[in-house]
């Protein structure tokens, strides 16, 4: 049974992935962790992980990159693993997530749904295959409450595709400032915010008479928390060491 603490308890994520783990049998929330802690479940919810009365297997974070300092800190103190599943963070947050990876484990992925990861392996064949003729351009799509633009999704994509080709492409994310042709290796990255639009992302290779479009549409934030659940008993099993999607899958 693998015990797990949910940070942002509290929130509208939290409250799904607590009621995913309560129709589990191999886990089980313990606690919760949130600024603003209110008790809705069988578990107690508190301010800090200093707080935690017990340590436990996993800490499942769908928070801020605020919390990550704190995160790391407990984790690493009391041997935990975590499950970062929290979007926006700084080039040097990240290389602190993988500094921490070297003594404890850490999943972290910018994006929790099993379709995602296939659509992200699908786009990397896609870029191997149709190589330089095809022009790429992303398209994002997230409710008018989401903080950061582009989405980490998105740039996971990108990434995957630039790793793909060799690192050769370079980011636009903003076409109007510059009165010039589109260049071979560019990855144009757009961000719509509107509604409450769960999460859509689109890749386009357009090439000479022929567009090919992969895409993924999130119904609900459900698919997130079902594969953070996942993850969080997959990688509360492993050794120190920095896990993805693609590990599990």
């Amino acid at each position: 049974m693998t015990k797990a603490v949910i940070c942002g308890a509290c929130g509208k994520m939290g409250r799904v992935i607590a009621d995913i783990i309560s129709n589990r049998e191999d886990c089980a929330a313990v606690a919760g962790i949130d600024i603003n802690p209110v008790k809705y479940s069988d578990f107690t919810v508190y301010k800090t992980p200093a707080e935690l009365p017990e340590v436990p297997d996993v800490i499942i974070d769908f928070t801020h990159p605020s919390a990550l300092d704190g995160l790391l800190s407990y984790a690493l103190t009391n041997g935990v693993a975590l499950v970062l599943a929290t979007t926006g963070y700084t080039p040097e947050q990240i290389e602190k997530i993988r500094s921490a990876s070297e003594k404890i484990p850490i999943f972290f992925t910018a994006n929790m749904s099993i379709g995602i990861n296939l659509l992200r392996e699908l786009a990397k064949k896609a870029a191997l295959v149709l190589g330089d003729q095809y022009d790429v351009e992303i398209i994002e799509r997230h409710h008018n409450k989401k903080l950061d633009a582009p989405s980490g999704t998105a740039l996971m994509l990108a990434d995957s595709i630039n790793e793909a080709r060799g690192g050769k492409y370079n980011y636009i994310y903003d076409r109007h400032s510059v009165r010039r042709a589109r260049e071979p290796a560019e990855i144009g990255i757009h961000s719509v915010r509107g509604g409450t639009i769960v999460g859509e992302h689109e890749i386009i290779f357009a090439g000479r008479d022929e567009v090919i479009t992969l895409s993924h549409s999130a119904a609900s934030k459900e698919v997130f928390a079902v594969g953070a659940v996942n993850a969080a008993v997959f990688v509360a099993k492993k050794e120190k060491g920095l896990y993805d999607m693609g590990d599990m899958i």
